[in-house]
């Protein structure tokens, strides 16, 4: 698939006529050049965008060890019996579910206290909560010390609270997060800089502190997901050549991860609330309290919503449930555009459907929904 991908890109791109396609390695060679097999080509105006890939974790034994990323582990001619994944993230948990619905044994080590450390912990939970129902083994607040290799099998310690473990596994997945590819890039001599972590640093308008040259996509850490890189990418084009003035509010920016049930998001999270304005106004809702998920017997998910304190404008939704890609679009359509909990109340959702989860949730700042009846406003 990413090489079919790939190539419809560059396909595209040969049939544009002010398009000249190079297909090597470039690198920047000063302040508005870029060295392309020892050849230089002067601009005005450069955009980067390099992406990024898996980062390599400081683990003693990982350097002999032959480990997969999410690349590679597509690419495996034979199913592992087993596999360890390190990282309890979007990524680490896709690949957990793919595996174990293969058949593989699968043990997934995160290093934070939940799961999805960034999503609200209720959703976290719930999803963790379904992933082991599937035998899913899953370990949170560990720190992985060491890899090895023992009589053709991988063996990873990994430590959590007073306890030692270790696991015998088939692969190890590393899904721990991820590095700028911006090595060897030539950014110093352009006067490019990045963050400790090897992102390149951009203002709002994606432009770098070289005014002529703007990054987008994966390369500058913002949110690791191909729509924003695409619209990052037409955005910084622009900029640079018009006076600079577009960006994107990542608050009203969606995301979503494959799971099943699916795990999907937008705005705020409670914690990112109560930094704002020290308080929260927040409800959490169940799927047995949603008609359809009770009609086709469904019912694992949850549906949390955060609302300004004082004019109950929605800040942000998040949701486990089957089809939360599809439903997250309603809550970015509030988020992005200030609707408040009533709007969303007076709107009249289609009965049943899974979506009248978020008009549920919606109603839950005023009233007991586990006692409500169908259709009621």
């Amino acid at each position: 698939m990413a090489k079919a991908r790939k190539s419809n890109y560059v396909n595209t791109l040969k049939t544009l006529k002010s398009v000249t396609l190079l297909e090597d390695k470039a690198k920047l060679a000063g302040p508005s050049q870029v060295e392309v097999t020892g050849e230089i080509y002067e601009a005005g105006k450069i955009i980067i965008a390099v992406g990024a890939s898996t980062r390599p974790l400081p683990i003693s034994g990982a350097d002999s060890v032959r480990w997969l990323n999410n690349i590679t582990a597509l690419q495996l001619q034979k199913l592992p019996a087993s596999m360890l994944i390190i990282g309890g993230g979007p990524q680490g948990l896709e690949f957990a579910q793919m595996f174990a619905h293969f058949g593989s044994k699968v043990t997934v080590l995160e290093a934070m206290p939940q799961i999805l450390p960034r999503q609200e912990p209720e959703i976290a939970a719930e999803l963790q909560r379904c992933l082991e129902e599937e035998g899913i083994s899953i370990h949170t607040a560990v720190r992985v010390e060491r890899m090895a290799e023992r009589n053709g099998k991988k063996v990873v310690a990994f430590h959590g609270g007073a306890s030692a473990r270790e696991v015998e596994c088939d692969e190890v997945l590393l899904a721990a997060g991820i590095k700028s590819n911006t090595a060897d890039l030539g950014l110093d001599k352009a006067g490019v800089k990045v963050d400790k972590n090897g992102f390149i640093q951009v203002s709002q308008y994606y432009q770098t502190d070289n005014r002529d040259i703007f990054a987008a996509g994966d390369c500058i850490g913002k949110m690791p997901l191909e729509t924003v890189a695409a619209k990052e990418g037409a955005l910084a084009t622009e900029n640079a050549f018009t006076v600079p003035v577009r960006t994107i509010n990542y608050d009203n920016v969606p995301s979503a991860m494959f799971t099943n049930p699916q795990v999907a998001s937008v705005g705020l999270t409670e914690e990112e609330e109560m930094k704002r304005f020290n308080t929260c106004l927040c409800r959490t809702i169940y799927m047995n309290v949603v008609p359809k998920a009770l009609a086709v017997n469904e019912t694992r998910g949850a549906f949390k919503m955060v609302v300004h304190p004082r004019n109950y404008k929605v800040l942000g939704v998040h949701i486990v449930a089957p089809f939360a890609a599809d439903l997250i679009h309603e809550a970015t359509i509030a988020v992005k555009h200030g609707l408040t909990i009533d709007d969303i109340i007076d709107t009249v959702h289609v009965f049943p459907t899974f979506s009248e989860g978020i008009k549920r949730v919606a109603q839950a700042f005023t009233r007991d929904v586990s006692k409500m009846s169908c259709c009621v406003e």
